[in-house]
């Protein structure tokens, strides 16, 4: 990233040609044969939008100067350019497919607009078939990170967005008719589906075939008018199911139209009955914690390599005793999940419905509603994923419960096959002396798997002493998960004598006392404490204390142990222990 283009993209705003962003799914287009774009683009920040619309009615951008400050904190538009080869095979078509732009992206390619997205964190493809050139081509990338009160999510939020292009772009060719969309999964009754897309002219009434090699499974069909095709097939009885202790994946490939699509996939069942949440239909106990998409290093840039998605998740598994992590806020890197698929976590996945959404808006919840259906169709081949979560601490009112129960129903709609949560708050009261939390959320004949925040002890006046006797009024016919708990603290501060707050003392006394507490909830089937690492967050600014840092990670942004890590581990441990196998 190196020199700035406000006068470019002023340029480029000056073509006509707008076309809109294509529909296409592109799924496991990460695993798809691809020229990939990352690496260096040149960049620059445009805080007056100066690239869009000139001051005195003149052409845009023709007074901007090069420049590229520091931009902790920037929120706001920037542009991206690099230069790229390509040699592009007649009859064959391009798809430009970007990871994550945050939040809103303006693609030109050659000096024409292709497409736009908004949503910071879920994946997009443009055709550019018509505009690709053989040989050297220009693209421009406007992504324009500034939050307001109808983004998702909305401007005040307690972690860093880190805005621009944070994930890979690839350019991909395929047929002029390929293989869009194929889910793959173990059915309830014990059988290996599939529903499958084709995209194209001659999608209709093709050929298509299912093959999973290593079970020595083939299964075809052909097509309907809609290029869509269905099938299952009784799963072999070779088949090894998926699970933490045994996350074993297949290699599955679609074929049609002279395209193939591969993915590598765990086959697995999760339901639930009762306050029991069931994997292949054995009763499980989340042993989890929640994470935040940031590296762990002394500066993070939401750089999620594969190295490091192994680092952090490894930690959970390995060091933690975890079988479950809480993916939060918002849908996190394919890198982070298809880590999830190999180390054998199970995952709560999550969009960015938080806090001050602007629930009586109908272009949000479309929003939302498209955001959601995105990271569905990229991550549903994802054995791991066992809970879509809708919203995080959202209070109740008409408007947002019409807003989330249209998105819990276009869960249920889209898959089926998993667990519908959100992590609600909770009310409060006083029985026979002590505290009371109950739960008073309509949103809860909605959900598959209750789950609640709760700080007793930190945000609350509670004593620490008084925790383990506070009781919980909640449903009895559906499994209760706590999804947050925790207390800061900086990492090296110790005050033994008087377990004083943002002490490690403190933290340590605060996780022993609310694990006794969730010991007596009978329906309690599972947690994902708040929050494995200390992560960036611009509104924590306490001058010793955080310092633009949420403290409540159980390892410090460098990876430092804190005492309280070795509680929760001990208590996995002995968790793990006690479940059958």
């Amino acid at each position: 990233m190196r020199s700035a283009l406000a006068r470019l993209a002023a340029l480029l705003l000056a073509f006509g040609g707008v076309q809109a962003c294509e529909a296409a799914i592109l799924a496991a287009g990460d695993l798809r044969p691809a020229l990939s774009l990352d690496g260096p683009w040149h960049y620059s920040v445009d805080p007056y939008r100066d690239g869009q619309a000139g001051f005195h009615g003149e052409e845009p951008g023709r007074s901007s100067r090069p420049h590229a400050p520091e931009m902790r904190y920037y929120q706001g538009l920037v542009w991206y350019e690099r230069k790229f080869d390509a040699h592009p095979k007649p009859g064959m078509r391009q798809f430009l497919r970007f990871g994550a732009v945050n939040y809103r992206a303006t693609v030109w390619l050659n000096g024409k607009q292709v497409g736009t997205h908004e949503g910071g964190f879920t994946p997009f493809a443009i055709e550019v078939t018509d505009t690709l050139r053989p040989g050297e081509n220009r693209i421009v990338v406007a992504a324009d990170s500034q939050a307001s009160e109808t983004s998702i999510p909305p401007s005040v939020t307690d972690w860093e967005n880190y805005g621009g292009i944070t994930r890979s772009v690839r350019l991909i060719e395929v047929p002029a008719t390929f293989v869009d969309d194929a889910w793959v999964r173990l059915t309830a009754d014990g059988r290996i589906a599939v529903d499958a897309k084709l995209d194209g002219a001659g999608a209709a009434g093709r050929p298509i075939s299912l093959r999973i090699p290593e079970l020595h499974l083939t299964l075809s069909g052909k097509t309907d008018a809609d290029g869509r095709w269905s099938g299952s097939i009784a799963a072999p009885h070779g088949l090894r199911r998926w699970s933490p202790e045994t996350p074993k994946l297949y290699d599955v490939t679609v074929a049609s139209a002279g395209d193939t699509l591969g993915d590598t996939i765990g086959f697995r069942t999760i339901t639930t009955r009762g306050t029991r949440i069931l994997l292949n239909g054995k009763p499980i106990y989340l042993r989890g914690i929640s994470v935040h998409e940031e590296e762990i290093g002394p500066n993070p840039t939401r750089a999620i390599t594969p190295e490091a998605a192994h680092q952090l998740l490894s930690v959970v598994k390995d060091e933690l005793h975890g079988n479950f992590v809480r993916l939060a806020h918002y849908p996190h890197s394919e890198v982070m999940t298809r880590e999830a698929d190999r180390l054998g976590l199970l995952v709560w996945s999550e969009i960015p419905i938080y806090w001050r959404v602007a629930f009586d808006n109908p272009d949000v919840l479309e929003k939302a509603r498209h955001m959601l259906t995105e990271e569905i169709m990229r991550d549903r081949n994802r054995a791991a994923i066992i809970i879509w979560s809708i919203a995080n601490e959202t209070p109740v009112s008409d408007a947002r419960n019409h807003f989330l129960f249209t998105l819990a129903d276009d869960v249920h709609r889209i898959d089926p096959s998993r667990l519908l949560s959100a992590a609600l708050l909770n009310g409060r009261g006083t029985v026979d002396g002590h505290a009371e939390m109950m739960l008073n959320d309509p949103l809860v004949a909605k959900v598959d798997v209750v789950a609640i925040n709760t700080y007793n002890g930190w945000y609350t006046d509670d004593k620490l002493a008084d925790v383990p006797n506070i009781t919980w009024r909640v449903p009895t016919d559906k499994p209760l998960v706590f999804s947050e708990f925790g207390a800061d603290a900086k990492a090296g501060f110790r005050d033994p004598r008087t377990i004083r707050k943002e002490s490690e003392d403190y933290q340590t006394a605060y996780l022993q006392a609310t694990l006794k507490m969730a010991d007596k909830v009978p329906e309690l089937t599972g947690m994902s404490p708040w929050v494995l690492k200390d992560f960036r967050s611009p509104r924590r600014q306490h001058p010793v204390f955080e310092q633009g840092w949420n403290r409540k990670g159980l390892i410090s942004e460098t990876g430092e142990h804190k005492q309280a890590f070795a509680v929760l581990a001990d208590y996995y441990a002995k968790k793990a222990a006690e479940t059958p196998r």
